[in-house]
């Protein structure tokens, strides 16, 4: 069973994947931490360093690593990786079932106003601009966002919650 995960920045793709793994018994994967693993630097060193265009190839060839793979998993994938490189197709022309945990623009402005320090991205934009910033990405990146084989709006659950309805989904 391959489980994908995905949705913008604090919708809860790691923290929902992890529970969700433990509840089935299989591995959770971050992309982004599993990037770092296979290329022995932080996401962030490897855009200072190599550039956007760079990550994107890399983070496309290890998305095509996992989903050819026999394993089972959870597997959450970075905000921005199905809207390049084809990958969401490549998700959906796998064996993978794929989740969209959908969150408001409140639940995600919330969210990353809360946890600027730790989100490279938005730490520097203003609290006045951040729902403007969210809300441009949403409007890009939803019509990837949507494709995938379910959609579950989050606003206002529980983990434990999300993680049973996600269960009952994939059943």
């Amino acid at each position: 069973m391959k489980i994908v995960l995905v949705g913008y920045m604090a919708s809860g793709k790691s923290t929902v994947g992890k529970e969700l793994s433990s509840k089935l018994y299989i591995p959770f994967i971050d992309l982004d931490n599993f990037i770092e693993e296979g290329e022995g630097k932080s996401v962030s060193k490897i855009f200072e360093e190599n550039g956007e265009i760079y990550f994107r190839k890399k983070e496309h060839q290890y998305l095509k690593q996992l989903l050819n793979s026999e394993d089972s998993f959870v597997l959450s994938l970075g905000g921005g990786t199905p809207c390049y490189a084809g990958n969401m197709d490549l998700v959906l022309n796998s064996d993978a079932s794929s989740i969209y945990l959908k969150a408001s623009l409140k639940t995600l402005y919330n969210r990353l106003q809360k946890q600027k320090e730790t989100r490279p991205l938005v730490a520097s934009i203003s609290d006045k601009k951040l729902s403007e910033f969210i809300a441009k990405h949403l409007f890009e990146r939803r019509f990837y966002y949507e494709k995938a084989n379910f959609n579950l709006t989050i606003d206002d659950k529980k983990v434990s919650d999300i993680v049973a309805e996600l269960r009952i989904l994939l059943h």
